[in-house]
């Protein structure tokens, strides 16, 4: 998910669908998204599976999953960046940024032979043609299969 749709995250965006742990990106009035396509659910695995269930066992009275970053009225997603890119820098070295996590999930879903249009939801890019914007798209366990994969 982009930096934004995940600092901009309620509690309540981390749901459970057909038995798969998912975190829900949907727009909020102190974050709106990129595009339509970036409306979805994106099945949680592995170390963001863990994450996640890290930050529902905290309650700290905020409805926010990182309240460090969001005022109620707007997401500071450049702090939350800046913030990020600094803890690569010291971990990783320099010419790496949060963002490039964005590209390398690609990268890895391609490697896994996951076909475009489903890389494309879970990512929350627009697939090009008329047919696409049919129906309500992939279902969570079929997302969930190939996100293992990677």
């Amino acid at each position: 998910m982009r930096l934004a749709e995940g600092v901009g995250l309620l509690w309540s965006d981390f749901i459970e669908q057909d038995g798969v742990r998912c975190v829900n990106i949907r727009p909020h009035p102190w974050r709106s998204l990129k595009t339509a396509s970036s409306a979805r659910l994106i099945p949680l695995v592995g170390s963001a599976k863990w994450a996640a269930e890290r930050i529902l066992e905290k309650p700290d009275g905020s409805e926010f999953a990182f309240p460090n970053y969001n005022d109620g009225q707007r997401t500071n997603a450049n702090s939350a960046s800046a913030a990020l890119n600094k803890w690569l820098k010291t971990k990783i070295g320099r010419g790496y940024i949060i963002h490039s996590f964005r590209h390398s999930m690609r990268d890895r879903l391609r490697a896994a032979e996951c076909p475009s249009d489903v890389i494309d939801q879970i990512c929350g890019w627009l697939t090009p043609g008329v047919g696409n914007s049919y129906g309500f798209g992939y279902p969570t366990c079929l997302l969930k299969l190939h996100i293992d994969k990677v």
